[in-house]
């Protein structure tokens, strides 16, 4: 298939390219900035969507920059960079003469409200309560195409675990001096997904014609807690993970909103994801931890 990518860029983008091409795609990426196989945002906008097969939107503002305050600047950033482009997306779309058979937009599982009882799976209610799942359910309007011509797929990711980036790539110096441990609590709820599988859910949502809807990109195993993340985390490195991060620091380092999508969490399943045929290549925390940091 010919596939456009929009924000491939980045640590997700990297790994879907990687696995498009592996099997044997053809892959345009959309970008801030021109080059070989690649259009920018704004050719984007004001001229026609290049055939494709399918495509993909992962643009947006990385949320937890930790040197970026939380401000009304930073927020529009954050809104702007996710609903501008997945319009653009859309649109070109809509207005295609040969529209793609499938668009797939990646938004998140802060749809969800925190819970430490609640289990929340792909038909479960959300995406009113705060700033980030008002921003899910902005997200995912945006991407909602008229008519059927093209197979509509939204995939709600939990935290990416992954070589080289992504949640991890801050967590490992702490962790290997000895000096990591839970976040706040610990008790809240830690949905994660390997990176690969991340990549594999992508995959299978612009490849198998059946995929269609809300589908959770978290790993089966969900019920993970950050405590427990941080002691699987403690264990693959060989050293403690005891020292906690108080959640005053947190709130002080990202401020109070941002700080609650450390400080809370929610129990996810990817009961629709399973359904379809989609089989996880790292379904556990203790073999997915090992891939990373071996």
């Amino acid at each position: 298939m010919r596939v456009l990518v929009g924000g491939g860029t980045g640590f997700i983008g990297t790994a879907l390219i990687q696995l498009l091409k592996a099997r044997g795609h053809e892959v345009t990426l959309v970008s801030r900035k021109p080059g070989p196989g690649r259009i920018t945002w704004d050719e984007l906008a004001t001229s026609e969507l290049p055939p494709c097969d399918a495509a993909v939107n992962l643009a947006g503002e990385n949320i937890l920059n930790p040197l970026r305050r939380w401000n009304e600047t930073f927020q529009k950033e954050v809104l702007s960079s996710r609903l501008e482009t997945t319009h653009i997306l859309a649109r070109a779309i809509t207005k295609a003469a040969q529209p793609p058979q499938a668009w797939v937009l990646v938004t998140g599982v802060a749809y969800y409200q925190p819970s430490l009882t609640a289990e929340y799976d792909e038909d479960s209610p959300g995406g009113d309560f705060d700033f980030f799942s008002n921003l899910v359910t902005q997200w995912e309007t945006a991407a909602r195409l008229p008519g059927d011509a093209t197979r509509q797929v939204v995939v709600r990711s939990g935290v990416v675990l992954g070589r080289g980036g992504g949640a991890i790539g801050h967590m490992l110096l702490p962790f290997r001096l000895g000096l990591g441990g839970p976040i706040g609590s610990g008790h809240q709820f830690f949905p994660w997904i390997h990176i690969r599988d991340l990549a594999g859910i992508l995959a299978h949502a612009l490849e198998a014609s059946h995929v269609q809807g809300v589908l959770n990109g978290v790993a089966p195993a969900s019920t993970t807690t950050n405590a427990e993340f941080a002691q699987a985390l403690g264990t693959a490195l060989g050293r403690p993970a005891f020292i906690p991060l108080p959640s005053t620091i947190v709130q002080a380092v990202f401020g109070q909103e941002r700080a609650i999508m450390l400080l809370e969490g929610q129990k996810v399943v990817p009961r629709r994801t399973l359904a379809t045929g989609y089989q996880y290549s790292f379904p556990e925390l203790g073999a997915a931890l090992k891939e990373i940091i071996a």
